[in-house]
Order: structure tokens, then sequence, then C-alpha cells
């Protein structure tokens, strides 16, 4: 059964899991009414509530005006002038936490390092004022592709200390992809390493940016910083390379920050959309800063003497958002890890909460299958009491999966926030208060403070409980996407002048105008709570990464023995999806299984790893309506191993269905 499935079922489940006394008795929100209450005020009186969370933050200059709401466009604290960097880093060293742990780090190859809030000033200063001695300027543009270790959140806040617009692409990603990435932003710099450690083996980044940046492929690019982590061999470009040691080798450790407008672009985030090519997702200083410090303190009902630990990669929006920014913003201590969960052996990360004594764990939905697959003698043979609460992050997660977290890794004991939002919204939508909501296994349950959403049909009206319908938010929220990057942004400084504003409208706004469509299915059961079924539109959530059909089709018909593709997504019991593929090759060639190898390894090639079609099937002709469209609904069928269902009389040849099932055999 696919998780969709699964959790559509699962919500006309009653099974509910109350949150435990004692947590509640000392959480941040310790009732339902008390939650009730906060969300109706922040709905009612949006201005006084924000007012009083924002006070905890350094302002330049405080902030008059709270919104400009401009359907599509808006602004938040909208005079306000701030900088994220002073907020996660100089008001804790400020108040005399500066020997407070920031990072508990630990390399795959067993390497470890505390970093302490004041360590991590240090660096982040140092790092800023060897970038400005690059020639780096407010408003410029800097790719960073670094593996998880602590000089990728210095790199970062460096970046914002000095007002550049940083731009992290995941490790994983491929030349080709970086390259598009540094050409559409522009980029001046890209901030990398020598290679990254992954299953005792060295990934090695400085060759792919490299191999991104040859032959001047683009020619906004100045500067390459590259940290030494592996030691591994790398070409050098004098002109244009400079290691990290260097560039900080005699500068200061005090850097002012920059002052900033609340609207400055804090950064640039690509993300897979329904055409090929990614969409820069932007994001604004100060929104951003709030709502993910108080998403974080309030979701993991973060104290003093937590230890927290979010295995997202930085790359992705949920390391941005809760690896960095909004955990740094709350002076938290966390632990930072390398390398994958089984290396060296299948309980590195039951080891790692051993070790630390971890006691807030947000993982993938992906991950905690792949566990449970892995048995349960891998977290039995840990001491995990040090656990008090559990997150899933990334994607739905099936009932049976949940269930199994909730039992082996937290005891019975731990409330579990499964918390759904996505790399748009900045930072967690809907979600349980832990102190406060009554969990039902597979259910995200309910809106957090400020946020409005809802469930309607194809023509925007509500639906009723426990029917599917499309999720959408009502009103804006602090940390909600800016637009969609495009060469110039920020020239102007006014709303809805800057950006691809027709793409940015008609990929979130167009289908209800003034209300945020998300692009996920879900239901809504008579308790108010929301069951997030997944995409809607052309998009893949594979181990939680999104990726684009378009982008997979792409890459496949940019080999010279395709001719055409289509793509879709199949259940898939660990990664919630897999990709497969329906290839049709040009005349004279024929597909076997050294091209189906060849074929696969090219999208890893030119996508990465991670977009490889688990599934590749040649064709002679794919299945299309007489105007020309690809039913991709049967392809899905197929894929899935599932009978093909529906109306099938706009097909304009039937022999290729037969073909596809196997029919001929």
């Amino acid at each position: 059964m696919g998780a969709g499935q699964d959790i559509h079922q699962a919500s006309e489940m009653t099974e509910r899991f109350e949150p435990p006394a004692d947590f509640a008795g000392s959480a941040h929100v310790p009732s339902f009414e008390v939650y009730k209450q906060l969300h109706q005020r922040s709905l009612d009186d949006p201005e006084g509530f924000w007012r009083e969370i924002t006070d905890d933050f350094v302002w330049f200059k405080p902030w008059t005006q709270l919104q400009e709401w401009k359907p599509p466009f808006v602004k938040w604290f909208v005079d306000g002038e701030t900088n994220i960097s002073v907020n996660c880093l100089d008001r804790h060293v400020d108040a005399g936490r500066g020997n407070r742990v920031a990072y508990y780090w630990e390399g795959e190859p067993g390497d470890t390092r505390t970093v302490t809030y004041a360590d991590l000033l240090a660096d982040v200063q140092r790092f800023a004022n060897g970038l400005k001695a690059q020639g780096l300027e407010c408003g410029d543009r800097v790719i960073i592709y670094m593996p998880m270790v602590p000089e990728l959140p210095v790199a970062m806040l460096a970046c914002a200390r000095l007002g550049l617009v940083h731009s992290v692409v995941f490790g994983g990603f491929s030349a080709d992809a970086i390259r598009d990435r540094v050409n559409d932003a522009g980029a001046r710099a890209v901030i990398t390493a020598d290679g990254s450690w992954r299953r005792g083996r060295v990934i090695p980044l400085k060759a792919t940016v490299d191999s991104a940046l040859a032959e001047n492929a683009s020619p906004t690019v100045e500067t390459v910083v590259v940290l030494k982590r592996c030691e591994n061999a790398v070409d050098w470009n004098d002109d244009r390379d400079v290691w990290w040691d260097k560039a900080i080798d005699g500068q200061s450790d005090v850097c002012p920050p920059v002052h900033l407008p609340a609207e400055h672009p804090l950064y640039i985030l690509y993300t897979s959309g329904t055409t090929g090519k990614p969409k820069g997702v932007v994001h604004a200083t100060a929104g951003y800063m709030v709502y993910t410090a108080y998403t974080s303190r309030m979701v993991f009902d973060l104290k003093e003497d937590d230890i927290y630990w979010c295995t997202a990669d930085i790359g992705w929006v949920t390391g941005h958002s809760y690896v960095v920014y909004g955990i740094l913003a709350n002076g938290a201590s966390s632990v930072m890890y390398e390398g994958a969960p089984n290396h060296p052996a299948e309980d590195r990360f039951w080891e790692i909460i051993e070790k630390y004594k971890v006691t807030v764990f947000y993982t993938a939905p992906t991950a905690i299958r792949t566990f449970v697959r892995w048995g349960d003698h891998h977290p039995d043979g840990h001491d995990l009491s040090s656990l008090r609460l559990l997150g899933t992050v990334g994607e739905p997660i099936n009932p049976d999966a949940w269930l199994w977290y909730h039992r082996v890794i937290g005891g019975g004991n731990c409330p579990i926030v499964d918390t759904w939002w996505q790399t748009e919204t900045g930072g967690i939508l809907i979600t349980p208060l832990p102190g406060a909501t009554a969990l039902k296994p597979g259910s995200a349950t309910l809106p957090f403070p400020g946020v409005e959403p809802e469930v309607v049909s194809e023509d925007g009206q509500p639906v009723e409980d426990g029917e599917r319908g499309l999720l959408i938010v009502r009103r804006p929220w602090p940390s909600m996407i800016r637009g969609i990057y495009q060469d110039g942004w920020g020239q102007s400084g006014h709303v809805g002048e800057f950006g691809d504003r027709e793409r940015f409208v008609d990929t979130y706004w167009e289908k209800f105008p003034g209300q945020y469509l998300t692009g996920d299915g879900a239901v809504r059961d008579a308790d108010g709570y929301f069951w997030v079924i997944g995409r809607v539109d052309d998009t893949l959530s594979v181990a939680g990464h999104r990726i684009g059909t378009a982008e997979v089709e792409s890459a496949l018909v940019s080999h010279s023995s395709v001719a055409e593709s289509a793509v879709v997504g199949a259940p898939d019991p660990i990664t919630g999806e897999f990709i497969a593929a329906f290839v049709t090759l040009k005349a004279g060639i024929d597909g076997d299984d050294a091209l189906e190898a060849e074929l696969t390894a090219h999208v890893g090639e030119t996508l990465g790893r991670f977009a490889r079609p688990k599934m590749l099937k040649f064709t002679d002709a794919l299945p299309k309506t007489r105007s020309g469209k690809i039913m991709r609904r049967l392809l899905r069928d197929i894929a899935a191993g599932r009978e093909v269902v529906g109306d099938t009389t706009t097909l304009e040849d039937l022999s290729v269905l037969a073909s596809l099932r196997g029919d001929d055999d």
C-alpha cells in the first residue's frame, strides 16, 4: 500500500495519543485550551501577537508596520532593520552564553569537534572578513556546495552578516545542476570543499565544481573558496581558487554586521517544479528569522538543557531552518553529523544519540522505514532514554512507521511532532504542539499559530470532513516565499517588482487568487486534523526530496539515444515513491540492459544520484490522447503494478497500452 493510500484510510482511525502529563506540565504550550487561545489570537490580533515575539530579537531599527500584503506579494516587519547572524550569535554571546555549545559535530570517519557560540561567532566574523577581502559586496550571490561540517553554517552566517545572498546546493547534485544554479543566481563566488565523506569514500566536491565552471560556462564566478576536508588531490586555478585557510589568514574576528532591511533577500534555495527548470525560491531576512525561531522553540519545545538533532542535510530547506537559523536563534545545542546512517554500521544514529544524550530527534519517514527494515536489535542495543521528543519531516509518515517510531525509539513515552511544510513555506505550518495536541498516527494534526489552512475542491470551495481536496493557505505568514529569483531582484525594493513574477503567480497563486496553493492533496477529519496525502502535480517526493518529473525527462532526452520519455512516480515502501521512466528510443537503436544502465547513470550524472530511475522501461510509443497529451495516470498504474483503470477511450492507439502491460507476452 502506498503512503498516500495508507494515510487516507488512517484518517478514519480513532486511536489517539494524549500528551504525557509530565511533558505537558513543563511544556511551552501546556494544554489544548492554551493552543486554541494562542492560535485564535494570532488570527484576530496579528500585530499584538507578533510584536510580543519580535521583542526578543535585536533590531537596528524597530519595525512599526507589521505587514504589506498586495496579493500575492507580501512584506513583513516592513520598515525594520536587522541581521540574522546577530540574532543567531551575537545576542547569545553578549548575554553571557558564549560558552554554550552550538554544535556537537561528528564526522563520518569518527573525528569530532565541539563548537561553542563564542567559537562560532569568531569563525563567522573571520570568514566574513575573508569574503570581503575577495571583493564581495552586499547583494552579491554566493553558491555554497559543502559537506556537513561546521564550516557550512559558518559560510551561511558569514554571508548573512554581509548581506550576501547565499544559495546552498545539496552535495549530491551534479556539475550540470550546480552550473544551472550558479548561472540562474548570477553568483560571483562558490564556496566548496576538496571532498566529503560518504560511506567510507570521498565524494570529490571540488572536482564537481570545476566541471560545472569549466570552459567559462559560468562567467559571473570570480572566486572559488575551498575548504580542506578530506585531503584528496584537487586541480587548482590560481586565478580563481583560494583555500579557506588562506582566505581567513590574518583576518580579524570582528566584523560589524550590515544593517539590513527586513525584506533583504537572505537566501535562494532551488526546488523542483513541473517544468525542467528548478525554481529559485527566495526567503527574506526578518520574516524568515522570526518564524523559524518561533517554530523551533514551540514545535520542539526547546529547553536550556536540550540536545537537539535534526538529521537533515543543510542542502535542503529543513537543514536551513532547523539545523542552522531557527535553532541557533534560540541558542540551542545541536548535534551535526556528516555521513550516512549505516556507516560503519546500521546502528550509527542510535550510537550518536546515546553518545551525546540527544533529547529531541527530528528525522524523515524514509529513514524511519529504513530503520524498521534493518531491525529492532539496532536501537535496542543502545540507551535511548535521553530522548523526550521525536519529530518527522519531509513527507507524510504512514501509521505503521509512526507506531514503530513511537514504540521502539521513543519507548512509548515521547510525543511525535509530525510536521508539514515546504521549501516555499520556510517553516513549519501544520504540526502538533507536543504538550497540547493529542496525536493521531499519520496526521500532521493542526495549524501552527498564524497559519490558516483549508482543504478545498477544484473550484475553491471547502470540502466536507473526510473528503480529499487541495491544501491551500488563506493568509500570509512571516516566512513565506517572496518570489522566484530572477536577475535584477531587489533593484527597486517594491513588492511585486522583482523576480520571475509570471512563474511565481502561475505556480502558487493563479488557481485561487490571494490564497497560497501548496500543490499537496489533503483530508481534514471531523476533529479538524489535517492528513496530508502528497503531491497533486508532476513533482515526486523520493526519500523526502522533491524531484520534478520534467527534470528527469529532460535529462533522459538529452542522451543521444532517446527520442522521448515520460517519468512518473509509483509507491515505494521505503522511499515513499520511486521514479519510473518510460523511454522511446531513436530509430535503429535497440533497448537492452546495457543501455538501461547507461541511461540510469546518465540521469545520475546530469541531476544527481538521488534522481536516477528505479525502473526504466523501453517502449515503441507512449500512451497519448488524440491531442498528443501523454496519459500519465496509465503509466502510474503500470509502474505500480496495478490494473489500469478509468476511461481509455481518448487514447490514440490502444495497442500502445497493451504493449506496455505486456498483453502480447
